[in-house]
């Protein structure tokens, strides 16, 4: 079968009617939402956003990027700052903020069971710990204290969400033993007397405390072509933010500047060392070097070299004249020692100005002797006296130049020695050249990083003295005039409109997931039986509602639906209608008992006959006692018509046929040819006939009352019959298992804001 709700168009209009029959909904709704949201206003503090940002500085000796100066803006942010963001958020740094802070103890005052004040500067009771615990402590430790007017406090001590220690009715200072360590607690300045207060003081090792602080702070770049780093935490607590991100500032900076002056100082006590070892080794050098000298007796190897070479050019002039006046003395001591040359002239001798004056007195004496041999005989007294005289002063003159002789050999004995030193002197001076330039050279190299060592010293202690951060504060930490999230106004504004949202939501989803269905519309759209009507909810409490002189909105209704139902019994002899329904409790008996008046109020025979004979309900409602039922005419040939047939008293045409009592054997009992001639009998006396029949969805007696009937009213009713129950009456139908069925829905909302109901029916089962 094709269903018709495969091609559905939305009906706007009719979702519109829809919303607006529940507009109690949206009023509860919207009522109900505002109030939370003035609650959450009234209840929760707003939360500001603090910001602070710090311009990293690249040091000097950095690598990679750092070092190619302007060029490393052309590819963004370095990977340098990039790793300070982690310095920054490190478990270190936060570590060291919340032991300075006390970030380690979380203080909670609270003033009622929705309120609560988080503590930062300003808290009536301290905890404090034995030393190294919140070092060591891997956990939390609860504090959970009640402090009555009169000062007594109650504490429960909890850890991992069992107690590990209690104080009750206490006085403070109250101390308290666990297997973590001792605790005490005690009141301060801000501590009121003569008020309740229930207070929750977590007590958290550093580590932990860092490890929830890392949760709560944002660091990150700024941008990607910058050197600054964001940091920022959102919270109610304005001075405990702004506290916070300069206190995680400070102790990076402090951490920079400590590293710094660490390399520092291990350099330079490096370099002291250093210093003090090259400044022995230099002393050591400079010792080997003046021994050096001392031993080999020079002062600079290069002068000793330009003297010792002047020095023998001097002594090889004065070697060179010693040499010629020792020959020349030697020769003239021959000269004179050869008697040949007794009375011979001497030629001058280099020798000493007396040596000199008395060979040239010498000669003139021989001058004059020549003189007088030319002009005297051997026997002249003057030529002898004169001989006498040359061969002395002869003698003394040999005897000088034999002293000259010693004088002169002496002289050229010390030139040629102190010539042979000297040239001793010039043959070492390349190797002590090389040896001491060796000794020089390493003395140098010494001294060279000594000096170095010494220049990096001074440098070193500089940068100690000049250590800065590495963080320049760009902006200390600052709050946002505005709180984060959305104002007051826009609360209210988003609750109220969520408000109106939540009841459509409701409703469609509760259609959604609904199954059943709740208007005729609805029933049109699951199933291709003809619906002859709808019957809205009547709350007067009657079983007979259609009436003479009747206009309520049921009234009418069971008028529309009688119209339709004579459309479809278009027949001459179409005038038995069996009612029915899928399970108790859907309305048919009050359908067939209201149908059937509207029918006789046409001027119309009308029967109305009760063949649900398992669960007869006729009676009952319409509070008539009947002494013959239509069981007893059916089991009994005694009981004729006429016994069984009584007169509705206040609808003129109806007339009525109970069931009487329930048989025990229901389904046979219809099934006898009695009920058929019983219908030929009534076809004669009556316009129409209405049969309310069992639910067949619960016994086979309506089929079996099928071969009676011209056509079938089934009845359905809203938020009732469920989907499952739909799907029945369409394989019904397709399957003809009744004839000329019909739907009628019962139940529905009365139109123009009225309700109706009635409180009758089967139970469901």
């Amino acid at each position: 079968m094709k269903k018709q709700n495969e091609s559905e168009i939305i009906n706007v209009l009719g979702l519109m009617k829809t919303y607006m029959s529940k507009w109690y909904y949206f009023v509860i709704s919207v009522i109900l939402c505002c109030g939370l949201a003035f609650g959450y206003i009234k209840l929760t503090k707003p939360v500001y956003q603090i910001n602070a940002n710090v311009l990293i500085s690249q040091d000097e000796d950095a690598g990679g990027m750092a070092s190619m100066g302007g060029l490393s803006g052309l590819f963004g942010s370095s990977g340098y700052v990039e790793d300070e963001v982690f310095v920054v958020s490190s478990h270190s740094v936060f570590k060291d903020v919340v032991r300075d802070l006390g970030l380690y103890k979380n203080r909670i005052e609270k003033r009622n069971l929705l309120m609560k004040d988080f503590k930062y500067k300003k808290f009536p009771i301290e905890i404090y710990s034995e030393e190294g615990i919140a070092d060591t402590l891997r956990t939390s430790i609860k504090f959970k204290i009640s402090v009555d007017k009169n000062g007594f406090a109650s504490v429960d001590v909890k850890a991992e969400k069992k107690t590990i220690a209690e104080v009750e009715h206490a006085k403070f200072p109250l101390k308290i033993n666990t297997k973590f360590g001792k605790f005490t607690l005690l009141q301060t300045k801000d501590y009121k007397h003569g008020e309740n207060l229930c207070m929750d003081i977590t007590f958290m090792g550093y580590d932990v405390a860092a490890e929830n602080l890392a949760k709560e702070v944002t660091v990150g770049i700024a941008s990607k072509k910058s050197n600054v780093i964001a940091l920022n935490i959102q919270t109610p607590d304005i001075e405990y933010g702004k506290d916070l991100l300069n206190e995680i500032v400070t102790k990076y900076n402090e951490r920079g500047v400590e590293e710094k002056s660490l390399k520092g100082r291990r350099t330079s006590k490096f370099l002291t060392e250093r210093i003090a070892l090259l400044e022995a080794d230099l002393e050591s050098s400079e010792a080997i070097i003046e021994e050096y000298k001392r031993n080999n007796g020079i002062v600079d190897v290069s002068s000793e070299a330009s003297y010792q070479l002047s020095k023998k050019g001097v002594l090889e002039d004065k070697l060179l004249r010693a040499e010629t006046d020792f020959e020349i003395i030697k020769i003239t001591r021959e000269f004179v020692s050869n008697p040949d040359n007794a009375y011979s002239m001497i030629a001058t001798s280099p020798g000493s100005m007396s040596v000199q004056s008395a060979i040239t007195a010498y000669n003139q004496m021989i001058l004059k002797r020549m003189e007088l041999e030319r002009n005297a005989k051997g026997e002249n007294v003057a030529l002898q006296a004169l001989t006498r005289q040359i061969d002395a002063s002869r003698e003394n003159i040999i005897e000088s130049l034999k002293n000259a002789y010693e004088t002169a050999k002496q002289t050229l004995n010390d030139f040629r020695a102190e010539m042979s030193q000297v040239s001793g002197r010039l043959d070492k001076i390349p190797k002590q050249e090389r040896e001491y330039l060796s000794l020089r050279r390493q003395q140098e190299i010494k001294q060279q990083l000594y000096l170095f060592l010494l220049k990096q010293l001074e440098e070193s202690e500089l940068m100690i003295a000049n250590s800065v951060p590495k963080g320049i504060i760009v902006d200390e930490a600052f709050s946002l005039n505005e709180p984060v999230g959305m104002s007051k106004k826009v609360v209210l504004l988003l609750a109220f409109v969520i408000g109106l949202v939540l009841p459509i939501v409701f409703m469609y989803f509760s259609k959604l997931l609904r199954t059943k269905f709740e208007t005729k519309e609805e029933l049109e759209k699951l199933t291709v039986v003809p619906v002859l009507g709808e019957i809205c909810t009547d709350k007067s409490g009657n079983a007979l509602v259609v009436k003479e002189k009747g206009a309520s909105v049921v009234s009418e209704l069971f008028r529309l639906v009688r119209t339709n139902l004579q459309f479809i019994m278009s027949g001459k002899d179409d005038k038995v209608v069996l009612m029915t329904s899928t399970v108790s409790g859907e309305g048919k008996s009050f359908v067939s008992i209201n149908l059937a008046s509207s029918l006789a109020m046409l001027g119309k025979k009308v029967l109305l006959v009760g063949m649900d004979i398992r669960n007869p309900k006729l009676s009952e409602y319409l509070s008539i006692a009947a002494p013959h039922g239509l069981t007893e005419y059916l089991s009994s040939d005694t009981v004729q018509l006429s016994d069984i047939i009584i007169k509705e008293p206040t609808q003129a045409n109806l007339d009525i046929i109970t069931a009487g009592p329930i048989p025990p054997n229901p389904a046979e009992l219809l099934l006898l040819d009695r009920v058929d001639e019983l219908f030929v009998q009534l076809r004669r006396l009556y316009d129409y006939i209405i049969v309310d029949s069992a639910p067949v969805g619960m016994v086979s007696d309506s089929f079996t009352l099928a071969r009676i009937s011209d056509v079938t009213v089934y009845i359905c009713r809203a938020n009732y019959t469920s989907m499952k129950d739909v799907n029945f009456i369409n394989n019904l139908y397709e399957e003809n298992r009744l004839k000329k069925m019909a739907l009628v829905v019962n139940g529905t909302t009365a139109q123009k804001g009225y309700g109706y109901g009635y409180g009758y029916g089967y139970n469901r089962k």
